[in-house]
């Protein structure tokens, strides 16, 4: 169909009498419906999210807890911060936290002022007794521009397009309107008896809060979209989190985010199968999440299709079976190493090595059938045979934890089934007041994104996994910008040159760093970033700053101490770590710390304990 479309601005077609429409498109309303869909399809009754109650428990006690991560609008650590003053408890209060979340409400006290009133620390006024109706739900705040339009119709008998005029002056602050307008104002109210002083200072006050007005109308529209992801988050929380992910899943930062998110609600996410994973995450039957093929670097579209239109004919027994009925020209040796290092494929066997061996003769057997079946040759003993048995797979050791996780982040683009540095989150969490999450949390929110004044670095420690690096040639020399990766988030390091000269052996991927710097928001890669004054390795950065080895004995597992200390003999090092042992006996706790007993604690040697004792067996203690 043809539209007129105007060539003339806004405001211009406005004098000539035609109406300005905007129109926003967001994401969310496709999130909602996704997680609706995939609720929808296993409930007897439908859900309509129209008809959810608006004071439903459980969404405002996730509200009040600031369990916001993925709800819309409302998961900004800023936000995240009102609503843990605000604590909203109806509908109401939602529209108002979207309106308040501001940077003029925010400076101007008045944010402070309403949440004050709702909890009863400072008394609720009203300018005039006849504005209660309208000021009650902001306990006598003036909030939203509707407002400021029925204060001039109630107490000055403003027309409706009156009012409007009146809102529009006030927002656009133009002196010779403004005056017009107060008089116009002044006038009505004393023919409704309302006296000089006080209409004077409520148009004062209405001139005031005008500028941070905000359209309720637009603020409800919105609160109601927030209020309903809560809503499914609490209610449908697998559902909700399989939609969220599919929505951001070519996004690596935001899925790493998510999946931590997820962790923290108990959620389970499994990692991508080839006979239960769809192209998006999904929801599984046990309230699970499951991956999506999509989110596997490196397989394309057209594998995807096949693999699920062919699993129809039933599931997928084993890798050899699953090279045989999946089309090899849409899905490639690269394809199919993707899918092994991803665990996609851990439903044919737990040990990922095996699978990659045996891979090249997967492949060749497959290749090999088909061509006999293009030749018209059909062997009579392999098809009885097929239907009955499954090729073992080749004795391979299995990946240790590292190599499968590093193989894992190769294909996913993040560790999800264990993290590296798993082994040192006790060690780590002594020498870091924040995780990378909380930085985030802390400092990525939009009221610094909106505000240059806010960004002044903080002096801070971080240790992550490096997991990127880029080098650039800058006015100095050469600097690189690295990126660390602790479970929680991500966190960009910049190295100036004089310092990488300094560190240049150990600027590469799969370390485990410590630096110490200048950490703030960044513009230019919307993320956080350090300034980094010094760097060295978590290994160098124990041997000078921990206190003591603690070893846990449980009292079954004396006999092998022998060869544990056989083992550790290579790490032995004078005047070293002073080793500390625990053993429980009977409910008490029994110390044994050893002056003479002194080991260097580098990564061999934890992983060393790690294989003996398991990582609850062991931990390093700072001062």
């Amino acid at each position: 169909g043809s539209g007129l479309v105007s060539q003339f601005d806004k405001g211009d077609v406005e004098d000539v009498g035609l109406v300005k429409f905007d129109f926003l498109g967001l994401r969310t309303l496709t999130i909602i419906d996704w997680a609706l869909k995939a609720i929808n399809q296993t409930l007897d009754t439908a859900v309509e999210i129209e008809r959810i109650p608006l004071d439903d428990k459980a969404a405002f006690d996730l509200l009040q807890a600031c369990q916001t991560t993925a709800v819309f609008q409302l998961e900004s650590r800023g936000m995240k911060d009102l609503i843990r003053r605000l604590q909203p408890d109806c509908f109401e209060d939602i529209v108002a936290l979207v309106a308040l979340f501001r940077p003029g409400p925010l400076q101007s006290g008045m944010v402070d002022d309403f949440i004050n009133r709702k909890h009863g620390r400072s008394k609720v006024e009203y300018p005039h007794p006849d504005l209660e109706p309208i000021l009650k739900p902001t306990y006598g705040v003036i909030l939203y521009q509707e407002q400021v339009m029925q204060i001039a119709q109630v107490l000055a008998s403003y027309t409706l397009g009156g009012a409007d005029i009146l809102r529009r002056a006030m927002g656009k602050k133009k002196p010779e309107e403004m005056a017009k307008q107060r008089e116009i104002f002044t006038e009505g109210a004393l023919k409704n008896g309302v006296e000089a002083g006080t209409a004077t200072y409520i148009f004062d006050l209405m001139e005031k809060f005008a500028g941070y007005g905000f359209n309720k109308s637009h603020s409800a529209a919105y609160a109601l979209v927030s209020y309903q992801t809560a809503w499914l988050k609490a209610h449908y929380p697998s559902e909700f989190m399989s939609a969220v992910l599919s929505a951001d899943m070519d996004n690596t930062d935001k899925v790493v985010i998510l999946i931590e998110e997820c962790r923290a609600m108990n959620l389970v996410v499994l990692p991508p199968d080839v006979n239960r994973s769809d192209h998006h995450f999904r929801a599984g039957d046990q309230g699970e999440v499951i991956y999506g093929l999509g989110a596997i670097k490196g397989v394309g579209q057209a594998a995807i299709d096949i693999i699920i239109a062919e699993r129809a004919n039933g599931e997928y027994r084993s890798l050899d079976e699953f090279c045989e009925r999946v089309d090899m020209s849409k899905a490639n040796k690269k394809v199919m190493e993707a899918l092994i290092t991803s665990g996609a494929m851990d439903c044919f066997s737990g040990n990922r090595a095996a699978l990659m061996a045996h891979l090249p003769y997967a492949l060749q057997a497959a290749d090999q059938a088909q061509k006999n079946l293009d030749a018209g040759m059909v062997d009579l003993f392999a098809m009885e045979a097929q239907e009955t048995e499954i090729k073992p797979l080749p004795q391979v050791p299995a990946w240790d934890e590292k190599t499968r996780l590093m193989n894992e982040k190769d294909s996913l683009g993040l560790f999800l089934t264990g993290h590296p540095i798993e082994l040192y989150e006790k060690e780590i969490s002594q020498i870091v007041s924040l995780n990378l999450g909380q930085w985030h949390e802390k400092l990525d929110t939009p009221e610094v994104a909106s505000n240059h004044f806010r960004r002044k670095e903080e002096d801070a420690i971080v240790v992550g996994l490096v997991i990127a690096i880029r080098t650039r040639n800058g006015f100095n020399g050469r600097e690189a910008f690295v990126t660390l990766d602790d479970r929680t988030g991500r966190i960009d390091v910049r190295v100036f040159p004089d310092l990488l000269q300094n560190i240049e052996e150990i600027v590469q991927k799969d370390l485990m760093w410590v630096v110490e710097g200048g950490i703030a928001y960044d513009d230019f890669n919307n993320g956080i970033r350090i300034k980094a004054r010094k760097v060295e390795l978590l290994e160098s950065y124990r041997l000078n700053h921990a206190k003591a080895l603690h070893i846990n004995l449980l009292s079954d597992e004396l006999p092998p101490l022998k060869q544990l200390a056989e083992q550790l003999q290579a790490f032995q090092v004078k005047e070293c770590l002073p080793l500390v042992f625990h053993r429980q006996q009977e409910g008490y706790d029994y110390r044994l710390e050893s002056a003479s007993w002194t080991l260097s604690p580098n990564d061999e040697c934890m992983l060393t304990l790690e294989k003996n004792l398991g990582k609850s067996g062991f931990y390093i203690e700072y001062a």
